[in-house]
């Protein structure tokens, strides 16, 4: 009776963070349903709500307040991960920053948007960042430095609920993974240069989970956010893997990390139960003994690739540029531009809100198109570091693909684990205690 009272006792430890993201769930749709119960008022003459909500400003102790529960977190799940080799430890820790950072703080701010605050800071002196965006972009990546990608682990709202979420594990082919792998780099490039040249923010735009974590969001994110959970109960954590552009840079920190999460407490015994607890293919192989020597033929296409590199970068650093006309019309001010040139030259009537209020601005339309003109010329610079910064991805994977050390044991990829712990329960080393 005992035995089985212990058993019912820990089946219901660890399925009870569970029902707690069910309940949370639930809460936030009844609050939804209560406000559908009370719609909006309809005003006339054509007034549209706006899409987007600000969140309301919060007093400087409080955001301070928010970095301090970051380190916090970011303390606890690296001492969980890699002290205590806990994942149940892990579960909960999630659990409590998807509770405090998405449900509590509504998902603002988090470090993955702070990219788009950072990038603005640097490219444009008359914007001023606030020290809690700095922070919240810079400390998970020092932990990440020091620690690996603990802040993926158990910290960051987006990935602990989709952590939550993912009940199976389904592994993508590795050529799909590679090639779907590339977007985050493509949407942090993107999202570093539309912020940079004040046109948008992309990251908080096209944010996932948003729409989950506040009632008053656009059903579309809700959709989209929606649709992401229900693949990442097969396809554990889509969005880190193949959108989070703020997982690239903890993709790079994350390798020249000084401590970082191991597959087993202690030696290796190569018994290969870990190779398939790892639904993001991140476990690297131990290698075959004795060692073979590398054949010629692959360090020739080591060779190869290498000088590759640059011809990459160079490239996309000239498409970037040519089309940087077509990339500026995210920018507001170019699309205006461009609307009341149509209807200029080809009649074509510019009916738009934006149109509206210029020809009611007094604006003169000379000054727009100048407007129009520095405004390109911005995307003209940003856009070929955009394209090297591709370049340069792009080569260094495949140059990647062709060197590799020799390994005596089962070791994780640096740079695409999560530090999830998953693979903890398939090493029949234990932890002494």
């Amino acid at each position: 009776m005992d035995k089985r009272k212990r058993t019912m006792g820990k089946r219901f430890q660890k399925y009870l963070p569970f029902v707690i993201l069910a309940v949370m769930l639930i809460w936030h749709s009844v609050l939804y349903a209560q406000q559908q119960r009370f719609p909006r008022p309809e005003f006339e003459g054509g007034y549209s709500f706006p899409t987007h909500q600000f969140l309301n400003q919060r007093g400087p102790m409080w955001e301070y307040m928010d970095v301090a529960v970051l380190i916090g977190a970011l303390l606890v799940t690296a001492w969980m991960v890699l002290i205590k080799r806990s994942r149940q430890g892990l579960i909960w820790v999630s659990v409590f920053s998807l509770a405090y950072f998405g449900f509590y703080r509504q998902g603002c701010i988090c470090a993955i948007g702070s990219v788009q605050n950072v990038s603005m800071a640097l490219f444009n002196g008359n914007y001023a960042i606030p020290l809690s965006a700095l922070l919240f972009f810079t400390i998970p990546l020092l932990f990440a430095l020091f620690f690996g990608r603990v802040f993926c682990a158990g910290v960051c709202p987006l990935g602990a609920i989709q952590e939550l979420t993912g009940f199976r594990q389904v592994r993508m082919p590795k050529s799909i993974e590679r090639l779907l792998g590339m977007i985050p780099f493509v949407y942090l490039g993107l999202a570093v240069l539309f912020a940079s040249t004040e046109s948008q923010f992309l990251i908080c735009r096209y944010d996932p989970f948003v729409g989950i974590f506040r009632i008053d969001a656009p059903y579309t994110m809700v959709i989209f956010g929606s649709l992401l959970l229900l693949v990442g109960i097969f396809v554990n954590r889509p969005y880190c893997r193949y959108l989070c552009p703020y997982g690239v840079l903890q993709n790079i920190f994350s390798r020249f990390s000084v401590k970082h999460v191991t597959i087993s407490p202690a030696e290796c015994r190569k018994c290969r139960l870990c190779e398939s607890g790892c639904p993001y293919d991140a476990i690297l192989q131990s290698d075959p003994e004795p060692y073979v020597e590398v054949p010629k033929k692959s360090l020739k296409n080591s060779l190869i690739y290498f000088l590759m590199i640059p011809l990459l970068a160079s490239g996309f650093a000239v498409i970037l540029y040519n089309l940087a006309p077509s990339l500026s019309v995210v920018n507001n001010n170019v699309k205006l531009a461009r609307e009341i040139r149509l209807e200029r030259e080809k009649g074509i009537k510019a009916v738009s809100k934006a149109a509206i209020a210029f020809f009611e601005s007094g604006k003169t339309e000379d000054e727009l198109y100048k407007e129009e003109l520095q405004i390109i010329g911005r995307f003209k610079k940003g856009a070929p570091w955009v394209g090297i910064f591709f370049g340069l991805s792009l080569g260094i994977g495949f140059f990647r693909l062709t060197v590799r050390n020799f390994r005596t044991e089962y070791v994780p990829d640096r740079g695409r684990c999560y530090s999830c712990a998953k693979c903890f329960k398939f090493c029949p080393v234990k932890v002494k205690t």
